[in-house]
Formats: C-alpha cells, structure tokens, sequence
C-alpha cells in the first residue's frame, strides 16, 4: 500500500510557480554575470517542436531520443526473454525446443534481468525516490539471485529458474525483480493509460504470490502465465508506437530539479513576475 502511494504521486509535479507562467517564448533568468539558466529551457535555433513545460519550454534533443531508444529496448529485451523462458512450460517436456530453452533457462534470464535493468535506470518519473526505489528492488532481486544460485540451486545440480520453479520459498530472493518490473509497468499504466500495463501490475504479483505459497493449481498457474506472457508482448510492441517525448515526460521538471537551490528560487521568482 505504501508503494502504491508513492507511485500515484509520480504524475504529480513538483511545486509550480504560484502563478501560471508565460510558456510559449524561452526565458532568461539571470543568476551571476554571464549565466543564464533560462538557456537550458531554451530551444531557439532549432528546428525541433517546443513543447509547453511547467517551467519553461523545452524540446526533444538526441540525447533524448537514444535513451528512450535503449529504454524501450530494454523493455523488449526482458518482454522477448521472459516469453522465450515461459514457452518452455507450454511445449512438450520431450520436445527439442523445450529442452534447448531449459537449458539456456539462467542465461535468457540474465539477459531479461539485464534488460528490466537498463529501462530502470533510464526510466524518467518525477519523484526521484519511487524510482530509486524501482532500481533497489532491481538490485536486491539480482543479489538474491546470484546468492540463491551459488547457494542453493547449484547444490542442489540445478539451475536458478528451475530451483525456483522446483521450490516456490527461492522467490523470497528472485521475487524483488519481478517487484521492479510489477512497478514500471504500473508506472506506464498510470502514465498512459495502457490497458495491458494496468493488468499486468495484477497478473505478475497474483502468479508470483500464488506460486509461492502453493494456493494455485498448475493449470491456474498456466493460464495466468499464458496472459503474462501475451499482454508483455502487446505491452513491449506498443512502446514504440508512442511519442518519443511520452517517455520523457515534462523535460522542464527534470532540469528544473537539477538547478542548484538559488536558481531553482530565482527561475520561479522570474515567473511569477511575468504575470504580475
């Protein structure tokens, strides 16, 4: 409950000016003899759509461009691992796929970690903490799993995924990664209103949770898989028909919460001056 709460803040900004500002022409703002903070806000002499921001216009630049790239790759990356991972379970036990997937089961698994890794630490949402939150869990997730590797999955002459599979309690150490990747997806559904987000934030704990204390039955277990798996692919496929500047954000917030505190102070006396 706590998370969720966090998490609902994300589409809020921080603190505006009192007063609406006047977005549609870049600002200046003088600091100190030949600073300008209103210059980082500015897109004059580009080509680019200026876009309206909380506190000034910004634009999309290509640094922007390529780390929405990778961070949508990323989420294709751990989407196109986790469904290879989970075909296995749907194929039969004696079929030559199954038993190429079941042993490359631990390295489809680092790469898709490794992916959920890459979008969290460029995902961009406006309260620092629910995403440095995201990135712990990540973290966390994949200590416990490198531990539950060499110490029990390895004893045991098994691999991580299937120990896990073989014995739910393995969850306590893996299950914080699948927490990062319930958190961004809830992230997208709240920001964009994705259907496939918004179920998927119920479909990954409800499977998780009901294989760890055994309260479902192999075919619930299946079937819940089985949508995992479909509303990923959906929701991994639709990221790339969004804007670019959807994942983004307001740009102007950003830049804003990375002024020192006299600029952030003198950036929003500067607008609410304009509208007196």
């Amino acid at each position: 409950m706590a998370f969720t709460a966090l998490a609902a803040n994300a589409i809020h900004f921080p603190s505006p000016p009192t007063s609406s500002p006047a977005y549609l022409r870049p600002f200046q703002v003088s600091i100190k003899p030949g600073r300008r903070i209103g210059r980082r806000f500015s897109a004059a002499g580009t080509d680019r759509p200026v876009y309206k921001g909380v506190y000034g216009p910004w634009s999309v630049e290509d640094e922007d461009i390529r780390e929405v790239i990778l961070y949508r790759s990323g989420l294709v990356t751990a989407a196109t691992s986790f469904i290879t991972a989970a075909t296995s379970a749907f194929l039969p036990a004696d079929s030559f796929l199954a038993d190429v997937i079941h042993h490359q089961l631990d390295l489809i698994y680092i790469v898709g970690a490794s992916g959920l890794g890459l979008s969290l630490i460029l995902i961009h949402i406006y309260v620092t903490a629910i995403k440095r939150f995201l990135q712990a869990l990540w973290a966390v997730g994949l200590v416990g799993s490198i531990g539950l590797y060499f110490g029990l999955a390895q004893t045991n002459n098994e691999g991580l995924v299937q120990y896990v599979v073989d014995h739910p309690s393995g969850l306590w150490l893996v299950g914080p990664v699948f927490a990062a990747l319930t958190g961004l997806v809830f992230k997208e559904g709240l920001c964009y209103g994705k259907l496939e987000a918004g179920i998927l934030t119920f479909i990954i704990p409800s499977l998780l949770l009901g294989h760890l204390f055994g309260i479902m039955d192999d075919g619930t277990k299946l079937s819940l898989l089985g949508v995992w798996m479909a509303l990923f692919a959906v929701f991994a496929a639709r990221k790339f028909q969004q804007p670019i500047k959807d994942d983004i954000g307001d740009k102007s917030v950003f830049i804003f919460n990375a002024l020192p505190e006299e600029e952030k102070k003198a950036l929003i006396q500067k607008l609410d001056n304009k509208m007196e």
